[in-house]
């Protein structure tokens, strides 16, 4: 068989390991105390808001908290606490 015949998988190195919202939730927070922010105000902020600002571009922070949607990080932190609270 020609190697012209065979098909070839292409992989975008970013697309393969999808970060969760936990480690995504954990390294924003991680970012804001650097940053010397209250990071529940900031995160909570955001969550509500929608608006980026509330998250630093330090650490490549605000790029990442982007990554997922509001509600699927929400999601996160009800099922973070009800499973540390039952």
């Amino acid at each position: 068989m020609d190697s012209m015949d065979k098909t070839v998988k292409f992989n975008v190195k970013g697309d393969v390991e999808e970060t969760s919202a936990q480690e995504i939730l954990l390294k924003v927070y991680d970012s804001l105390l650097e940053k010397e922010y209250n990071p529940i105000n900031q995160i909570v902020g955001y969550l509500i808001s929608g608006d980026p600002a509330y998250i630093p571009r330090h650490n490549n922070a605000r790029s990442l908290v982007r990554k997922k949607e509001r509600d699927e990080l929400i999601e996160e932190l009800v099922r973070s606490y009800l499973a540390n609270h039952r």
